[in-house]
């Protein structure tokens, strides 16, 4: 069996996640607009210079303070209210298309993310695939975050927990694709046969040119109810949308499969 891991930030959606939820957890009274600002001026950052380990390292332990003492089930209920305003606007047609192509193709799909669970599992769901992996904080008797970190899903880690879901899912690594754009996720496209960088920082750019890998340029942030006419893709669309929707994964599932045997 063969999977298709997708990164999420920059990869399947064109901001930071968890810069992307600063206004639904604003409005929840979770944090104030200087949060907010300092969270936009990371993403600005992050878009246009890529992510470091010391910036992410930074980057982590900011959240694991600034989320202590949050309730957990309180953020799950304001991330699943608030998905589809928030996510997808800037959800790329061209990860949809890659995604749909994948299944279409008989493979499983998983969205691999350094962002919280609670972020990950619902857009998982949103977008029909078959699961995810993501980071995990530590949680008090009381449902609310300690402040540390159980799981960090970053750099080699993702690698780690690809492997231990593929030994558990029985899937073919070696067959399977992984997508991203940071350089912090060479160990999980290495983890793979085919391994595609999408919307590379430069240091990810300059490795896939010295390993001649595929390199994607993600540029069209489309609403899932304007390709699908429904708010999600696990409801029906129109004839026409199914018909052109079967001819591009048609191709896209002839693309993967050529290159399966190359």
């Amino acid at each position: 069996m063969r999977a298709a891991f997708f990164d999420l930030d920059k990869t399947v959606i064109a901001k930071a996640s968890m810069a992307a939820f600063g206004g639904p957890l604003y409005r929840g009274g979770l944090i104030n607009r200087r949060l907010i600002a300092r969270a936009l001026v990371s993403q600005i950052i992050y878009l246009h210079l890529g992510a470091s380990e010391q910036k992410l390292a930074r980057m982590r332990e900011s959240i694991l303070t600034l989320t202590k003492g949050w309730d957990q089930e309180q953020i799950r209920e304001i991330v699943r209210e608030t998905l589809e305003e928030t996510v997808e606007p800037i959800i790329y047609a061209e990860a949809l298309d890659l995604i749909e192509a994948h299944r279409s193709a008989g493979d499983k799909v998983y969205l691999v993310s350094a962002s919280p669970e609670e972020i990950v599992e619902p857009l998982a769901e949103h977008l029909g695939v078959d699961g995810c992996i993501a980071s995990r904080t530590v949680v008090d008797q009381d449902g609310r975050y300690a402040g540390e970190m159980e799981f960090y899903s970053y750099g080699p880690f993702k690698a780690e927990a690809i492997r231990a879901l593929a030994e558990r899912e029985g899937l073919d690594l070696d067959e399977s694709s992984a997508y991203s754009d940071s350089y912090t996720d060479l160990p999980m496209l290495e983890a793979v046969g085919h391994p595609v960088v999408v919307n590379p920082d430069r240091v990810l750019a300059k490795a896939a040119r010295e390993r001649e890998w595929e390199v994607l340029q993600f540029t069209k942030p489309v609403r899932l109810r304007d390709r699908m006419g429904a708010p999600s893709l696990t409801i029906t669309a129109t004839a026409a949308g199914l018909t052109a929707a079967a001819s591009l994964g048609a191709l896209m599932a002839w693309r993967l499969s050529r290159r399966s045997h190359l």
